[in-house]
């Protein structure tokens, strides 16, 4: 990896345990995680930040997640802490002085990643969605293991939950055991804790974007998701790529929930051609007399 940089920005309220790896003169791609028991930035993006050259890459811990601040009055439920932790985001990029960036988000970071192209559309350029939430859907078994982890926070629990995150657990041998060993001990951290019970509190709504609003998003969209799926079925990003106007879906196969990491090849070299596409030239705009 390039040399990582990670500072803990101050917004003044919050502050943000960010890492930053590239010249930031460079195009910049936001890098926002997902969540989940002792989530951090590195944790999804440890393995791809630098792989993308010519770019300012910056990937903050989210409010309430990792080595940021973990409000003790963070809003109940998904959807309220979901704009929280979006409005910390546009400070963040306030106070490093980010005028225009590309965005990835994976599975809550694809909301947070939907809610900001909402709020502030000429702020972000092209987004990546992996494995987004979002969509009208009923939990899945393995979701609400997730949200319910503190039932039984044990090294056991954990283990459960990373194998159904991937598809294939062999390629990681023994090493996944003590993987789930060393974050059930992160994750038992109070504040971490206090933080997951209050986003996925049943006391506040979920997060649903509406057909209207996603029709409203005009970002060009590349959604990525594994077909095996189990934590956000197939059928999500499904939804979601029909109502985006420029959105393209694709489907990995022999893929769970973490595409950057079971696909890792694969998604820089999409990501690259991606990002790198010059914007789409639409036939009224090609004919001025259209």
């Amino acid at each position: 990896m390039t040399q990582l940089r990670t500072t803990d920005v101050d917004l003044g309220r919050w502050v943000l345990r960010t890492h930053q790896v590239g010249d930031p003169t460079d195009p910049t791609i936001l890098w926002l995680h997902g969540s989940g028991p002792g989530v951090s930035a590195l944790s999804n993006w440890e393995g791809i930040l630098g792989r993308l050259p010519g770019y300012h890459h910056v990937a903050p811990d989210l409010l309430g997640f990792g080595e940021s601040s973990h409000p003790a009055d963070l809003p109940l439920g998904v959807a309220h802490s979901a704009e929280e932790r979006a409005n910390a985001i546009l400070q963040l990029l306030d106070v490093l002085g980010i005028q225009r960036t590309h965005v990835v988000g994976n599975s809550m970071g694809g909301m947070v990643s939907l809610l900001l192209l909402t709020a502030q559309p000429d702020r972000f350029d092209r987004a990546i969605l992996m494995g987004s939430g979002g969509a009208p859907m009923t939990p899945t078994p393995d979701l609400l293991a997730m949200v319910k982890y503190y039932d039984d926070p044990t090294p056991e629990a954990m283990l459960s939950l990373i194998r159904a995150f991937l598809f294939d657990t062999s390629r990681y041998g023994d090493a996944i055991e003590q993987i789930a060993t060393d974050r059930a001990r992160y994750a038992a951290r109070p504040d971490i804790s206090r933080s997951h019970e209050r986003t996925f509190s049943p006391q506040g709504p979920p997060l649903v974007f509406t057909a209207q609003q996603l029709a409203g998003i005009h970002h060009e969209v590349l959604l990525l998701h594994g077909r095996e799926d189990r934590i956000i079925p197939l059928a999500a990003s499904h939804h979601v790529a029909q109502h985006l106007p420029n959105a393209q879906l694709h489907v990995l196969p022999h893929t769970g929930h973490w595409v950057q990491i079971e696909q890792a090849d694969r998604f820089i070299a999409l990501a690259q051609l991606f990002l790198g596409e010059a914007p789409l030239v639409t036939e009224a705009e090609e004919d001025p007399a259209a």
